[in-house]
């Protein structure tokens, strides 16, 4: 009835309703009479003036009505279920206005979940109001009026705990979860919930708890099956990008709940819908949001936990990846590892840790590509946690994934020059944990931390560059290198038939401050690192001037003449810019060390009788991963006690001081040899390797190794019988790697040397077997075997000087090296000892070639002293270049000042890099500069002298050109005046 002073929005707000005696028929739709529905929005569209005092009246009847009927009113019931279909329609109509209802609006909706809740029916007509207003609405008003955003988070809270209902009827919570899914998913998809930072970390933190209960709770397969339709086929593209859409073309999806009489919703249903929600959420987050929903995933499987469910975990975290927009995907495995990195002290890994770290592997093992991954960071992040852990415990059970992880960064190479740089980042920690260890050296566990720690690492690297060409790698796990056999290493590598891979190989020079690991005192690090070093050489060192292999040489016999083209001389690969030549000098120095020395450990007490050194004016002080308190000198052989520091080329060179000073200064193989029956088996795997993967420099810089080792047997004595079976296992390991030189150049005669000495081994002289490990997969520390005690009959072995002439004798070797057989002879015939060997390793090249390679200078500097011999104050100080002739000579030329012990001669009182004094006679850069007032000017020399130095300049007739005077130069490998 329609009183005379009601407002006229009143009175149409009433018309809507069934008269009261029709409420209880009105039923199941519940709707309003729609002609009179059409006349109040109409007029509350055209009146937006009036929408806030609509939204007072409704909200007004939703809090009465929601009383009752939560009392058990079905009459009053019906009519609140009209007045939320009419709400929704004002909604929908007055999008335009819709920031004048909101207020009203959210707090009928908290009202109507607050008190019936339980009522299927009326949450959903409530559920469908929420999902009109996140869908029109801009979210200014969250955040803002702190009314409403409680009413708000209110109402968000009430419909996530319907979507993660608990009923005991599967049917009813099927239908419940279903429910709240569908008002979730509005309000994933609106801008409220992206228009405060703050409050979208708020609102992410109701939201996820739900959502990852539903995928949790159900089996990896239909989640698969559900991603896969997902990805195919999304189930609502308009919803996918309504946010682009303006206001007035967008739709609000309404939401009924499950007829009676119909099959009831399955679990799969509800998954599908979770599913939906999640991927609708990732799909529009960038990558600050991806953060907080990361940190609200972990919170809410802290509560649920989750965490023993790691299938499910890692099947969550790859998928977060997938739905996520290609940009942002590197915030996932990022907040992996600072959520590990936040519980890294705890003393007992925990099934979070484990969970964690298993998800971390899974997201860098699947093939979605994550650019913007800053992967040095996670590096360092896997490795701190890595050796944390270790520090803790040993046997840590997070050992295997953490390694795992780190091998699959691998995986994930954006740039030319990714693995070189993680490579080496993981070789400096590598050398930090070699010299200080994880723990306190006061620790019992010390020793066993760190030898865990290099073993972890070594690994880990491993895995690493294994895993930058995972299409290669997969027949090269499993392989066993069986060292009792003449050929215990892989095949030649051939990098024609490999994958072809954009990356940059890690260099020799990179690698090599590993090497000195050969020498470890824990026999597992020497077997890991190894079959590391094995690796290295056979699928990644560059072979650059080792091109000649046994195909080659195989070929070359069959021809009357060896090409040219193939000749590589000598002088090429022993220059001291060689990398891959350093490499195998300090392999080799290494080795020898590791095959003869008495005890593995440094010493720690000063010596009193010192050995002489060939290392020139090196002095470096050792800094033991053991305690030590002095340090060796390798110019006069003493310990010192004072410590210096220094760059990558003071690392190395202590690395090489602390090698030298486990070596005997007997020289004489005995019982009280350290290495064990398994060290000489990876020797000769080692030596074997080079041979066939580095024929060239292996012959040149391995023979005299080989030559040395044979002269160490036969001026052993032997003491005892275990002296007698570590002398015949040497010469046994070095019959094997004659033989296969024999075999990779093709030698009849050496190999027919090498098998008729063989023929004659003792029957129980036997290397063990290297025991095959996975790539990139932790195990168990190795175990070495130990010489038996029964008695071995002498045995000389391969004549070492018949093989070698016979080798020098080959036509093919000659024409390969560049050498004929003089002038072979007269090279090998120097003296090589280990110390020699280490020396040239870590010999720096000259000035002049440093420079010109850049070592750590800019590039204009790399090319400066080649194009411009200019005396510069800077150049000098970071090149170090040597003295040319520059613009100063000509000015002085021109001006007659072409000596320096000339009077007049004067400088600027401001010094210019370009108008500097001659360096001749001292260090010009001491000088104090005259002051210009001083100078007095002569007269110009003569035409010769200004065209001698136009000469020297390059800028004569002759030259024509700068840059032609110049490269010819570098060519030679001259050095400038």
């Amino acid at each position: 009835m329609n009183f005379l002073f009601t407002p006229n929005h009143i009175q149409l707000l009433n018309a809507c309703y069934p008269p009261s005696s029709a409420l209880l028929t009105s039923g199941p739709e519940y709707s309003p009479n729609s002609q009179e529905l059409s006349k109040l929005t109409y007029y509350a569209s055209n009146h937006p003036d009036k929408l806030t005092k609509l939204g007072s009246e409704i909200e007004k009847r939703v809090r009465i009505e929601s009383r009752k009927a939560h009392s058990g009113n079905i009459k009053i019931r019906a009519s609140l279920l009209i007045t939320l279909a009419i709400l929704r329609s004002l909604a929908t109509e007055c999008r335009r206005d819709i920031a004048l209802l909101s207020l009203s609006l959210i707090a009928a909706i908290e009202i109507t979940l607050s008190t019936a809740l339980d009522d299927l029916e009326v949450v959903a007509r409530a559920a469908s109001v929420f999902n009109a207003w996140t869908t029109f609405t801009d979210g200014h008003l969250i955040g803002t009026d702190s009314s409403f955003t409680e009413n708000y988070m209110s109402s968000l809270r009430h419909l996530a705990t319907l979507s993660g209902s608990a009923a005991k009827d599967p049917e009813l919570r099927n239908r419940s979860r279903l429910v709240g899914l569908a008002a979730i998913t509005g309000a994933l998809n609106s801008e409220a919930l992206y228009n405060d930072s703050r409050q979208f970390r708020a609102q992410i933190s109701i939201i996820m708890r739900p959502i990852l209960k539903t995928l949790f709770e159900t089996d990896l397969e239909t989640l698969n099956k559900q991603a896969e339709v997902a990805k195919d086929a999304p189930m609502s593209l308009y919803l996918a990008e309504f946010r682009t859409r303006p206001v007035l073309e967008r739709r609000a999806a309404s939401i009924h709940i499950h007829v009676d009489g119909e099959n009831g919703p399955s679990m799969s249903d509800v998954s599908g819908a979770a599913l939906y929600a999640i991927s609708s959420l990732l799909e529009h987050v960038n990558g600050g949001q991806l953060g907080h929903i990361m940190r609200s995933s972990f919170d809410s499987l802290d509560q649920l936990n989750g965490w023993n469910l790691i299938e499910h975990c890692c099947w969550f975290i790859e998928h977060c990846c997938r739905f996520t927009e290609y940009q942002y995907r590197y915030a996932v495995p990022t907040w992996l590892v600072e959520r590990l990195l936040e519980s890294q002290d705890t003393p007992k890994a925990t099934d979070m840790q484990q969970a964690l770290i298993t998800m971390v592997a899974t997201v860098f093992n699947s093939p979605v590509p994550l650019i913007n991954l800053s992967t040095s960071d996670i590096l360092a992040n896997l490795m701190t946690l890595l050796l944390r852990r270790i520090s803790i415990d040993s046997k840590d059970a997070l050992l295997p994934s953490l390694i795992k992880s780190i091998s699959s960064l691998g995986r994930h190479v954006y740039y030319s020059d990714q693995i070189q740089d993680l490579a080496a980042e993981l070789i400096a920690r590598l050398s930090v944990v070699e010299q200080q260890g994880v723990s306190s050296r006061l620790d019992s566990a010390y020793e066993s931390n760190r030898a865990h720690a290099l073993r972890s690492l070594i690994i880990g690297l491993v895995g690493l560059i294994n895993a930058a060409d995972d299409g290669q790698s997969e027949k090269h796990k499993g392989q066993e290198n069986n060292s009792s056999s003449p050929s215990p290493s892989p095949k030649h590598h051939d990098e024609k038939t490999d994958r072809q891979s954009r990356r940059t190989r890690v260099p020799p020079d990179i690698w090599q401050d590993t090497l000195n690991l050969l020498a470890e005192v824990d026999y597992g690090v020497r077997a890991d690192y190894a079959s590391a070093l094995v690796f290295y050489i056979v699928y990644e060192m560059p072979k650059d001037g080792d091109v000649i292999g046994t195909e080659v040489v195989a070929r070359f016999r069959d021809v009357a003449e060896v090409p040219q083209p193939q000749t590589v001389h000598v002088n090429t690969l022993l220059h001291p810019s060689d990398l891959g030549g350093k490499f195998l000098h300090a392999l080799h120095g290494y080795a020898f060390i590791l095959a003869s020395t008495s005890s593995l450990h440094l010493p720690s007490t000063s010596n009193s009788s010192p050995r002489p050194s060939t290392m020139g004016e090196l002095e470096v002080h050792v800094e033991p991963a053991t305690p030590m308190a002095e340090s060796y000198n390798l110019q006069d052989g003493s310990y010192q006690h004072d410590r210096r520091t220094g760059g990558p080329h003071h690392s190395r060179t202590r690395k090489v001081a602390a090698a030298l000073s486990r070596q005997d200064k007997s020289q004489n193989l005995s019982s009280s040899t350290s290495a064990t029956a398994s060290d000489y088996s990876l020797i000769q795997t080692i030596l074997i390797t080079v041979q066939e993967q580095l024929p060239v420099r292996g012959l040149i810089i391995g023979v005299p190794m080989l030559l040395a080792l044979d002269a160490l047997c036969r001026q052993s004595e032997c003491d005892s019988s275990e002296a007698m079976i570590r002398i015949v296992t040497i010469r046994y390991v070095l019959a094997n790697v004659w033989l296969a030189i024999a075999r990779v150049w093709s030698s009849s005669e050496l190999k027919n040397i090498v098998e008729k000495a063989l023929s004659s081994l003792p029957p129980s002289v036997n290397l063990p077997n290297v025991q095959a490990t996975e790539i990139g997969m932790y195990h168990a520390p190795q175990q070495p075997v130990t010489f038996t005690s029964n008695p071995v009959s002498e045995w000389s072995g391969v004549d070492a000087e018949a093989a070698l002439s016979t080798l020098l004798s080959d036509p093919v070797v000659q024409e390969v090296i560049g050498m004929d057989k003089e002038q072979l002879s007269s090279f090998f015939s120097n003296q090589w000892t280990a110390e020699l060997s280490l020396k040239t390793s870590i010999e720096r090249p000259s000035t002049y070639d440093a420079t010109l390679r850049g070592d750590g200078v800019s590039p204009l500097l790399k090319i400066s002293p080649g194009l411009m011999h200019i005396e510069n104050v800077s150049l000098q100080s970071l090149a170090r270049s040597s003295r040319g002739v520059g613009v100063t000579d000509l000015r002085e030329a021109l001006e007659g000042r072409s000596s320096m012990s000339n009077p007049n001669l004067g400088r600027p009182g401001s010094i210019s890099t370009l108008d500097h004094g001659s360096s001749v006679g001292g260090d010009s850069r001491l000088t104090r500069p005259r002051s210009r007032s001083r100078t007095k000017k002569r007269a110009p020399a003569g035409s010769a002298e200004v065209r001698d130095v136009l000469n020297k300049l390059g800028l004569g007739k002759q030259n024509g050109s700068l840059l032609k005077a110049s490269f010819p130069t570098l060519q030679s490998g001259q050095r400038p005046s």
